[in-house]
């Protein structure tokens, strides 16, 4: 296995008035916003169905419904953990270069024909403009997926240890035992598409609760992952409202990880049932997450507010 020793970041495009791609995104843009969606929960590669089910809409133009995504409950959170262990099974034990190679190749879709649709869809359900879905949607997560391929390959090649003479000491990096809880924001693609893959990339499953108000473009992100070859299982779709699908997510017995973004509180709140609940887990979770910061603002003295 040779060692990846540099990569470039992907080039921001600029969307120029007059642009081939401006032209290119202006029509993806105009063909989703006019084509409303049915979102289903994907378990183990299954679309699934619900009669609860909730809107995604534009939030510079609520009335305006890009798609209605289906909530999952209970037992689907149950069945989807299930998936994810059975899954786990052969994919844990998968080359590392196999895995690696699903993700070059989702960067080069996202960085290629998907590009447009990622963008699109994140300008439409985040109300971003075209430079700041670039910079997310596709720049960003083009970078996660290459980058963490790179990490990945350096970290198993590092094998730095001392054997002695009649010796051979080496380092094996495997993945958790049980299944990973990805829970991502509401306002950056790029993370919501990094949590639950990152965790793969490294041999690992992820059950994905991509948050409720950006169901949209995770749901377009699930499809570029499946173009990619990524085995059903490997990571589970499942929107749904927090309180139902995390309870049962965070007290099973086989979560071995938690990667999340989003606010103090949500963080707070699974920290804290997970230690509640040490004993009965399998292994200890790991748990990763990045919370709500404070920015200052400045306000003239002449703001109405």
């Amino acid at each position: 296995m040779n060692q990846i020793k540099s990569l470039i970041n992907e080039p921001v495009k600029s969307y120029e008035i007059g642009s081939k791609e401006r032209s290119s995104l202006q029509k993806r843009y105009d063909e989703l916003c006019s084509n409303e969606i049915e979102i289903p929960i994907i378990i183990n590669g299954e679309k699934i169905l619900t009669n609860d089910t909730e809107k995604c809409v534009m939030p510079h133009d609520h009335q305006h419904v890009l798609a209605n995504y289906h909530k999952a409950d209970k037992d689907l959170a149950l069945q989807a953990i299930e998936s994810s262990l059975e899954t786990w099974n052969e994919w844990s034990k998968t080359d590392l270069d196999y895995r690696i190679d699903i993700f070059h190749k989702a960067a080069t879709l996202l960085a290629g024909k998907w590009r447009d649709t990622m963008n699109a869809a994140t300008m439409l359900n985040q109300s971003k403009n075209a430079f700041q879905a670039e910079i997310d949607a596709a720049c960003e997560l083009i970078d996660f997926f290459n980058f963490n391929a790179l990490y990945a390959k350096n970290i198993h090649n590092k094998q730095e240890l001392i054997s002695p003479a009649g010796m051979k000491n080496s380092l094996e990096y495997r993945p958790l035992e049980g299944f990973i809880f990805a829970i991502t924001p509401f306002n950056f693609t790029s993370i919501a598409g990094n949590l639950p893959t990152a965790p793969a990339i490294m041999g690992n499953v992820s059950v994905w609760k991509p948050a409720s108000s950006a169901v949209y473009a995770c749901y377009f992100l699930m499809k570029l992952l499946k173009e990619a070859g990524l085995p059903d299982g490997v990571i589970n779709f499942l929107p749904g409202s927090g309180s139902t699908v995390g309870d049962p997510i965070l007290n099973h017995s086989s979560l071995a990880g938690v990667h999340f973004t989003g606010s103090t509180n949500t963080f707070n709140h699974i920290w804290e049932t997970i230690g509640s609940n040490i004993s009965q887990y399998k292994t200890y979770p790991r748990i990763v997450g990045e919370t709500g910061g404070k920015d200052y603002c400045l306000a003239h003295e002449s703001c109405d507010i």
